[in-house]
């Protein structure tokens, strides 16, 4: 039984320290080179561009989306505050 602790503890051991070193390899191997001659390089890095645009004007459009919907918001909160103030009780 004091065989087997020793070797998950070790085994636990190792596998802690080899995580980081497995992740910093793959993170280095999958970083494109901005002056790939790669077509399939380039393509990804015009789709992630083009998805980055996509995203900012997705962005400001809900803004306005948002800024216009608080405005209706408010006048029928407004609204809703003269049929209340009128109405007899």
């Amino acid at each position: 039984m004091n065989h087997m602790n020793r070797v998950i503890t070790v085994s636990s051991i190792l596998f802690v320290l080899s995580a980081p070193l497995q992740s910093w390899a793959q993170n280095d191997q999958s970083a494109p080179h901005s002056g790939s001659n790669d077509e399939i390089v380039k393509m990804r890095m015009e789709v992630a561009a083009a998805n980055k645009a996509y995203d900012r004007k997705v962005a400001a459009a809900k803004k306005v989306y948002d800024h216009k919907k608080a405005e209706a918001a408010k006048e029928r909160d407004a609204a809703i505050a003269t049929a209340h103030n009128g109405a007899p009780q």
